[in-house]
Formats: structure tokens, sequence, C-alpha cells
């Protein structure tokens, strides 16, 4: 396994695209802050995405090989995404960032011809979405018609986790049969955004909305709620952001394809922040151990920057939805507050040292 130390100047890499990721989208939404560069706002989703949860999702999938040949995908993510947040070489970071895509696809067939499972497929479908969405960012596509793919990667990804975790509870073939079905249309709806786009989003959300009731239904986390400390604190993430996800795919199929504005905002948002992040949250004691070597001990206080996410993310999707710019405005800016106070709550009790 290559050396632990390789891995802390990638997630170094993760978290410096973050925080360019979060700058530019305060930028996007209009606080008058320095801009570091004029292409930091326009790159807000590219680097949220493809960049940082490009970067993290492949450096944990490189960690869990433990091939040397795998770190390529996250290296190359996060320096693409670093070259892509100030326009550095012009298409040499999206051209990184798609290669390091690539990379992560290759990871995933290398696993999935050992694990041959449904799960296993459906989260290596997850990094196909991710590189359509790069290659079609490459290109010239605009985001807007776009980003459902990205967010193909993350929901694909966590619900093929969610569907692998669920196998110590014992489900029906009719529930199992049921996953795949919604799923599949979920790809239906991906695959129609590149002819038809406001059809695709509308298909989109009838799939997010039929995953995320799904995933309320028979997610394990529904038994793990009722147990105490950090179980019960990440089933309260999942949980919490199946609800979001519930949100973004009705917002999806009620409203259909909007190029900017409020209830674009609304709709991504309540899936990469309601949904994504609330994930992070959750499983961040158990990927940041594996990937660094840190024991993290759990804390009550942990619920305090996912309460502060779902309260600033409520402001700003109603914000979004009653065209209120304050709540928008405020509602995006306690967002990142939440996003840094929780790596600001994990890090004090991070013990470093080689995981036993």
């Amino acid at each position: 396994m290559p050396n632990q130390l390789y891995r802390y100047p990638l997630m170094l890499l993760a978290l410096v695209t973050l925080i360019a990721a979060a700058w530019g989208g305060l930028l996007r939404l209009g606080w008058s802050w320095p801009v570091l560069h004029p292409t930091l706002p326009i790159n807000h989703g590219p680097l949220m995405v493809a960049g940082f949860f490009g970067t993290l999702i492949a450096l944990e999938r490189a960690v869990a090989m433990g091939k040397a040949w795998a770190y390529v995908s996250p290296l190359l993510s996060g320096i693409g995404a670093l070259l892509a947040a100030f326009d550095l070489g012009e298409q040499i970071g999206p051209i990184l960032m798609t290669l390091g895509s690539f990379w992560l696809m290759l990871i995933f067939s290398a696993i999935l011809r050992k694990h041959r499972t449904g799960y296993m497929f459906v989260m290596s479908l997850g990094a196909v979405a991710l590189l359509v969405g790069n290659l079609l960012w490459l290109i010239g596509w605009p985001v807007f018609q776009l980003v459902l793919w990205w967010a193909g990667f993350l929901v694909l990804t966590i619900a093929g986790e969610r569907l692998e975790l669920g196998r110590m509870v014992q489900k029906s073939s009719a529930s199992q049969s049921l996953f795949y079905g919604i799923t599949a249309l979920y790809l239906a709806g991906l695959a129609t955004l590149l002819f038809s786009w406001d059809l695709g989003v509308r298909l989109s959300g009838v799939g997010m909305l039929g995953l995320a009731f799904w995933l309320l239904r028979f997610d394990i986390a529904r038994q793990t709620v009722k147990r105490e400390g950090l179980t019960r604190f990440i089933a309260v993430c999942l949980l919490s952001g199946y609800i979001w996800l519930i949100v973004a795919g009705w917002i999806a199929m009620r409203y259909g394809g909007y190029p900017a504005g409020p209830i674009y905002d609304a709709m991504l948002h309540s899936i990469f922040l309601g949904f994504v992040f609330a994930m992070i949250f959750g499983h961040a004691p158990i990927i940041f151990p594996a990937v660094l070597g840190f024991d993290i001990e759990y804390k009550p206080r942990f619920y305090l920057p996912l309460i502060l996410l779902h309260l600033s993310l409520i402001l700003r999707v109603a914000g979004d939805m009653a065209d209120l710019g304050w709540a928008r405005l405020w509602g995006g800016l306690v967002n990142v507050i939440a996003l840094l106070l929780y790596l600001g709550v994990i890090a004090p009790i991070s013990k470093i040292g080689r995981k036993k």
C-alpha cells in the first residue's frame, strides 16, 4: 500500500478546491467580496462537483484499493481543479479533471471485475456519469445543461453505497427489483438530457424522488437511528439528506429545465448541499480515519453544523421559491459557514496517528 503520507497532499487539494468553490459560489450569489479571479464564480459548479467531490471520492477509492496506480485519479482531478479555479493553462484544468474522471471509471472497472454485484455496478455508473458530465463541459456545453450528469455521479455513488451497506438487512427480491427499476428510470432521465433537456430534467426528478423514497423506506439508517453516539448521528445525516433529495426531485419534476435563477438554485443546492453534504457530514468521521489515519472521537457538538446547514438551506430554498433575494443571500452565506464549522468541530478532536 502506498505510504500514508502520500494521501495528505491529495486531501489538501480537495479541501483547497472546496474553499475556492465555496468562495466562487458566494460571489455568484452577490456578495461583494474580493474576486480572486474572474473565472472563479463561473467555475463554482465544476470546482465543487468534478473538483472537490471528484478528488475526494477518487481518493477514498484509491485508499480502499491499496494500489499506487489508483492515486492517479485524485491527483489529476485535484491539480486540474486548481488550474481551472484560476483559469491557468486555458483548457489544461478541464482536461486533467476529465482524465481524472476517466481514471476513476478505470478504478471502478477493476473493482467490478472482482466484485460483480449490483451495488458496485450502480456506483460504477456514477463514475460514468461524472465522465460524461466532464466530457460535455470540456467540449463547451453550458453547465446548466450538463449539471444533472454531475449530480448523477453523486446520487448513484451514494445510492450504490447504501445498497451495499443494506446487505446487513434482509431485503425482499421485490424491494431490490424496485431499486434497480427506479435507478433505470433515473438513468433514462439523464440520457434524455442529451436530446430533450426539459424532459430529461423532469424524468431525472422522478428518478430522484423514487430513490429518495426507496432509501427512506429500506435504508438501514431507519434502524441505526435508534442507537446512540456516532451511529445515530450518521443515521440522522442520512435520513435528513434523503428529505432534501425529495425536495430536489419535486422541484425538477414540477418545474423542469431552468438555465439560471431561483428555481435552478433551489434544485441544485437541495441536491448538493442538502443531500450530498449531509452524507459527507455523516461519513467524514469514517472516511477521514480510513484515508488519513485520524481517530475521530464522536461528540454531541457534531450536530451543530448539521442543524445549521439544514436551517440555512431552508432559508435559502424558501428565498428562492418566494423570490426573496435577502433570504437566498444570507442562506448561502450560512451554508458556507456550516461547512467550515463542521471542519472546525471535527478537527480539534482528531488524533493523528496510524489507524490501528
